[in-house]
């Protein structure tokens, strides 16, 4: 394996880690990950050469231990660092894995996952946080998951690090019996890993590859060690689900197929058997005596969704009338604009394309909608199915627009193409 090879390898398996133990004593994430950036450029310098190391990882962290004392000297000006300096200096005697501190969470990726979901964080950046820091997602893709700007998106994670630093947030592990407070931005971040992962479903993107494996793995890992949480149970049951779909969303030929068109003896019996039983264990959980019902959440009813739609491979037709229903719960609990458009569709199946359009029309106003693809291709079907030819090309055209997928980009085409 090339030392190019080797360092891609190291990024994509122990980046948050890393990332994770030069912060824990500094509280700086920003100079951590500088510093670390800084090591993997001078490797892909030096490994070709010299030849690459036994132990990546720890001539990686050294490099860039290296470099925040350098940068620590460098501001020796300041008062705060000498105490810096001190901290750094205690690495030599620290132990060299901070999530193993807490064995009882066996993932490291995971355990730090909730160490980033520190109550002093602000609730909205915990996941986004966690995205970039561990899971090395960039600002747009970022932004994209949770329909923010990129650019605002990297503001908030710039103010969020110098929060950690100004503040002195320990950047520890909890433990298990502190983690269900926390779970809810480790659910978030978990699904817009997977929802990455899932958007390239023939793996040729190197940025997304396993994404979605690696999230099946951290949902799955949740849902045992949280076993009576049905939020989690909800999770791994959707992404299960999804998943199960996963060989039908292209054809021989590689073209996109939509949901309502993919051919269900594609889809994995076996996944989707355990996905309902995973979903019944969560119903059950919130079904039990004395339990809240606000341990129903979003992720229990997407996942009923997506089981309402998986009973086309039985019956030839997905159960409309429950999706639509489970969408107007999702949206009373959520109030998302996505919920909305997506009820909206469902709509469509049960009330005709007229009612659809006008629930997405009240939409036009919401600044979230205005780049988000599915909005215009959702439009841009409706109008198709009411005759409204020109209006429909114009959606399609702006659907396409905005479409990065060239796959998905394609077929938005041939719709469009239809039309003229």
């Amino acid at each position: 394996m090339s030392a190019a090879a080797i360092a891609e390898a190291v990024a994509r398996r122990s980046r948050g880690k890393l990332v994770a133990l030069l912060s824990a004593r500094t509280r700086d994430v920003a100079a951590a990950e500088d510093a670390l950036a800084d090591a993997f450029t001078a490797a892909l310098a030096a490994w070709p050469a010299q030849g690459a190391p036994a132990n990546p990882e720890a001539w990686l962290l050294t490099a860039a231990r290296h470099r925040l004392i350098d940068a620590a000297r460098a501001r020796h000006t300041h008062d705060a660092a000498s105490d810096t300096l001190c901290l750094l200096g205690e690495w030599a005697q620290a132990a060299t894995d901070v999530a193993g501190q807490r064995p009882e969470i066996p993932d490291q990726r995971l355990a730090l996952m909730f160490a980033c979901a520190h109550p002093a964080i602000d609730a909205p950046l915990r996941a986004p946080l966690m995205l970039q820091t561990l899971l090395g997602f960039d600002a747009a893709a970022i932004g994209s998951a949770f329909l923010v700007a990129p650019a605002t998106m990297g503001q908030r994670l710039v103010r969020a690090k110098a929060r950690i630093r100004q503040a002195g947030i320990p950047f520890a592990v909890p433990a298990l019996a502190d983690l269900p407070p926390r779970l809810a931005a480790v659910l978030d971040a978990i699904y817009a890993c997977y929802a990455e992962g899932w958007s390239d479903p023939a793996g040729t993107d190197p940025q997304r590859r396993n994404l979605a494996d690696e999230a099946l793995w951290l949902g799955g890992l949740v849902a045992s060690l949280l076993s009576d949480e049905p939020e989690a149970l909800g999770l791994l049951a959707l992404m299960l689900h999804s998943h199960a779909r996963r060989a039908a969303r292209r054809d021989a030929q590689g073209r996109y197929v939509p949901l309502a068109d993919q051919d269900t003896a594609l889809w994995d019996a076996r996944m989707q058997r355990e996905a309902e039983r995973v979903l019944r264990r969560a119903g059950a959980l919130v079904l039990q005596p004395g339990a809240a019902l606000q341990r129903v959440g979003r992720y229990q009813l997407e996942a009923a969704i997506q089981s309402a739609h998986g009973v086309r491979r039985v019956t030839g037709v997905a159960d409309w009338p429950a999706i639509l229903a489970l969408y107007d719960a999702l949206a009373l609990l959520t109030d998302s604009p996505v919920v909305a458009l997506n009820r909206a569709v469902a709509l469509a199946e049960t009330a005709g394309p007229a009612a659809a359009l006008v629930a997405l029309d009240a939409l036009v106003g919401d600044a979230r909608l205005a780049d988000y693809q599915p909005t215009w291709a959702a439009r841009a079907d409706l109008l198709q199915r009411l005759g409204r030819s020109a209006e429909a090309a114009t959606a399609y055209d702006r659907a396409i627009g905005l479409e990065a997928d060239p796959v998905v980009r394609a077929f938005l085409q041939q719709r469009r193409v239809i039309l003229a």
